[in-house]
């Protein structure tokens, strides 16, 4: 790929997105994952028509932030309960909010783009299927609602 004047830059190629960690923190520390989905927020849009706008139309303004769940996809390894220990941490009511940091690694293994999801807490386990005549690994998925999202690109 070329820069704007013709020289080759190497800051211009997108990021691969294969290699990556995921932090739950509270003694969670890492957790390996194959696919993380979801990282999304949309504002949502409030029409107006000022009673005095000359306009026969509304504005549009942005509203509330919506932050989508966040779904973590994850092998099943022997003797690791990691998904089900954070979800049998809720109760009735309750539940052990965390701080969930997402990091894109470059080659280097530095963090290249990093996501904060901000009060997370899992609202949604499902477990592996079983195919008697499958080879496939054995995969669980976990979906985590939050309170917000922060964007840091190390840079």
């Amino acid at each position: 790929m070329t820069a704007n004047n013709g020289t080759a830059d190497s800051q211009t190629w997108p990021m691969p997105k294969f290699r990556f960690e995921v932090e739950f923190g509270d003694g969670f520390g890492h957790v390996a994952f194959q696919e993380v989905s979801g990282l999304d927020v949309e504002a949502s849009v409030i029409d107006y028509r000022n009673s005095n706008s000359r306009e026969f139309a509304p504005i549009k303004m942005p509203g509330l932030k919506k932050y989508g769940n966040v779904t973590l996809k994850g092998g099943v390894f022997v003797n690791d309960n990691t998904f089900w220990d954070l979800h049998t941490a809720i109760n009735m009511g309750t539940v052990k909010r965390r701080t969930v940091v997402i990091k894109l690694l470059d080659e280097n293994g530095s963090i290249a783009m990093q996501w904060t999801l901000m009060n997370a807490w899992p609202t949604r386990i499902t477990s592996t299927d079983l195919k008697s005549d499958g080879n496939e690994v054995a995969v669980d998925t976990m979906e985590l609602a939050h309170e917000g999202l922060t964007v840091y690109t190390g840079g």
